[in-house]
């Protein structure tokens, strides 16, 4: 552990954060113009549970769901050839990304129980033609930065022992930064859900995903100076994605919410809750904060019921296959907001013990 936090702040890694840098500034433009827009969630979420049933990293994955967007950007694809093209993103960037033992095999593929559900059996001949016209059409050039490049690089110094946590000093540094990386993994995944995140440059929705975190686990500064030097980015350039992160989570903790209050006798043993929008105080300077008394640890996986957030000092078409389910519901036209500043949340982020 220690050897990797100093590879972090060495010079090798930041030649390779400037060359993904440099690299993304040459990206290709996404126009949000298939036919097939609808259906990206649903097969965005096949890339996602492909890639964890293999265990592959998030970059592939990430990368997976990007090809896949600058693919339907430019071909009007059949629905039964967007299952193929979709998996075959997903093999490329694995081949890319992966050590060559954990890239799926076509064996395997074919045994998943989602394969039998969309009627779909992948043939080597098949796969290699799609894959031949995928490499084809991005000029074999797979050397695409997607925000899942960029975090491990943030993550090196988003917690920092002089944070303060609700304005007190942090008895746990190493339990904070594991709940850092927890949520900046969560709002990764909640960046991969709507392809609104395109109009943001990968670094950007990266810094933006520790931003969230930090909003979320109470940590002020929210946008501390080094961070600032680190992405090269100003609060103010991270408010509009950091909103629409925060937004999604907002509809999560409600979603999970109504869903707690529909069991039998929960609202009886829990009584009302009222909670607020987290998004609404972005813009909110000089915050105060209150003493409160230790929370239960809650895991970031279980999404906390509510928290304080504060400012730095500085659906997809039905279609004839089995619905895969997650936790996220999509995000798509996610509204522009006047919020306000003024309120206080009632209860305090059951997050981590003081």
């Amino acid at each position: 552990m220690e050897l990797e936090d100093q590879w972090w702040k060495g010079q090798l890694a930041a030649d390779i954060y400037q060359a993904l840098r440099y690299k993304e500034l040459k990206l290709p433009s996404f126009k949000g113009q298939s036919p097939q827009l609808n259906l990206r969630r649903y097969f965005a979420d096949l890339i996602a549970i492909v890639s964890n049933r293999f265990r592959l990293c998030p970059t592939a994955r990430h990368l997976a769901v990007y090809l896949l967007d600058l693919f339907m950007d430019r071909y009007d694809v059949t629905v039964q050839q967007l299952h193929m093209v979709s998996l075959s993103c997903l093999l490329l960037a694995s081949k890319f990304e992966e050590r060559e033992d954990r890239v799926p095999k076509l064996e395997t593929l074919n045994n998943l129980g989602c394969m039998s559900s969309m009627n779909l059996v992948l043939t080597k001949q098949g796969l290699l033609h799609m894959e031949l016209l995928l490499l084809e059409t991005f000029q074999w050039n797979l050397y695409l930065p997607t925000s899942a490049h960029f975090t491990d690089y943030y993550l090196s110094i988003a917690v920092h022992e002089g944070d303060l946590h609700d304005g007190w000093p942090m008895t746990c540094l190493e339990k904070t930064k594991l709940y850092m990386a927890k949520y900046v993994d969560y709002f990764l995944e909640v960046s991969l859900q709507d392809h609104v995140f395109l109009c943001f440059a990968p670094s950007l929705v990266a810094a933006a995903c520790v931003a969230a975190s930090r909003l979320i686990l109470h940590l002020s500064p929210t946008w501390p100076p080094r961070l600032q030097r680190l992405t090269g980015y100003a609060w103010e350039n991270l408010i509009p994605c950091t909103e629409k992160l925060l937004i999604a989570h907002d509809s999560d903790v409600k979603e999970a919410n109504k869903q707690k209050c529909q069991q039998p006798n929960q609202q009886q043993q829990q009584g009302q809750t009222a909670y607020h929008t987290s998004a609404q105080y972005l813009n909110r300077t000089n915050a105060q904060y209150p003493q409160q008394a230790p929370q239960p640890v809650t895991a970031p996986n279980h999404l906390p019921a509510s928290y304080l957030s504060h400012s730095t000092a500085n659906g997809p078409q039905s279609i004839n296959t089995q619905t895969i389910s997650t936790s996220l519901d999509p995000k798509s036209n996610i509204p522009n907001r006047a919020f306000q500043v003024s309120m206080h949340y009632t209860c305090a982020a059951p997050c981590f013990d003081r």
